[in-house]
């Protein structure tokens, strides 16, 4: 047990930053960011660039705070500049706290009854050419007084973009590999291959991976979670199939589907939502996949955030689903 009047390392840097911050507090956010731009760029002068700033005002403001802190928080001896391991331990908790101030701004303009605000969406591609559209118009009928910031990613960007409050919520799949990311369940998503009405296989029956290993396929980026998917799914069966073309946009992947020279595979309800498509149904089939509606664990949600996601949760109810997306069920 440590003697009492005796302190560690890390109990005199934290009692300095507390004494710095109530003695230069007005200054302490624009340190912060001027800190976390050096540590991003690992080089003064483009940090100073990406700031707007000199270089020599971004090094005295850098200089200050290490010396209001008694620590030198970043390692200027070698070609690039790095931060020290007290200068790591101080932007965990500089990230932190930017994130709160902003989740406390918000929160200071949030009105409760929805007459105003933004609410920031994210949603992965297979979402866009069925979903998106008419769930965000339901929520917009509602309630028009919020402007919507709606973003397409894949859900390795969606779930970065939560934990750095890039974005309220965000619609992916179960399972999300952040600790900090709550994910919580909507309704199960099926792949099935589609194809154009012009297509030689439209109006099969089924199809089976071997068979579809002689068409040429149209198919999401690597990146993405569907893709993954896929080409477990391929995997499986000992298939490898021809890949004509990738895209980063399920609405791309359709428009070329639909000219019937290439097939994909895609959620069996964006072909139910496009009428120039069809679903052929694989067997065996895909395993289904979890929707669900991802946000940062303890995260600050307003008004809109709050509604949006109650409105989102009723999807797990196949007859509202039906109701809002009748092509989908």
């Amino acid at each position: 047990m440590m003697a009492e009047g005796i302190h560690s390392v890390q109990d005199g840097f934290i009692i300095n930053t507390i004494g710095f911050f109530y003695s230069s507090s007005p200054m302490l956010l624009r340190h912060i960011k001027y800190l976390l731009a050096v540590a991003e760029h690992q080089n003064f002068t483009r940090a100073a660039e990406a700031l707007h700033v000199s270089q020599p005002t971004l090094s005295q403001q850098i200089r200050q705070m290490e010396e209001g802190l008694g620590v030198a928080l970043l390692d200027r001896s070698g070609r690039t500049v790095r931060t020290t391991d007290a200068g790591d331990a101080y932007l965990a908790y500089a990230r932190r706290a930017l994130q709160d101030l902003e989740a406390g701004r918000r929160a200071v303009h949030d009105v409760q009854d929805l007459s105003r605000g933004r609410l920031r969406l994210a949603f992965t591609p297979t979402f866009s050419s069925y979903l998106v559209g008419p769930l965000v118009e339901r929520f917009g009928a509602s309630h028009p007084g919020l402007t919507l910031s709606v973003s397409e990613m894949t859900q390795d960007a969606m779930e970065a973009a939560l934990a750095e409050d890039g974005v309220d919520l965000g619609i992916a799949f179960a399972g999300a590999r952040a600790e900090e990311i709550e994910s919580r369940p909507l309704f199960l998503e099926r792949l099935g291959a589609v194809v154009g009405r012009g297509h030689p296989l439209a109006g099969t029956a089924c199809l089976t991976p071997e068979r579809l290993e002689r068409e040429p396929l149209a198919l999401l980026g690597a990146g993405f979670a569907t893709r993954v998917h896929i080409d477990a799914y391929f995997r499986a069966h000992g298939v490898a199939p021809r890949i004509a073309l990738e895209a980063n946009s399920t609405s791309a992947i359709a428009e070329i589907v639909r000219r019937g020279r290439v097939a994909t595979i895609l959620p069996e309800a964006i072909a139910r939502a496009h009428p120039e498509l069809l679903a052929v149904a694989l067997q065996p089939a895909p395993a289904p996949r979890m929707v669900a509606l991802l946000s940062r664990r303890g995260a600050y949600h307003g008004a809109a955030a709050r509604a949006f996601a109650e409105l989102a949760l009723s999807l797990a109810d196949d007859a509202w689903r039906a109701a809002l997306i009748p092509q989908s069920i």
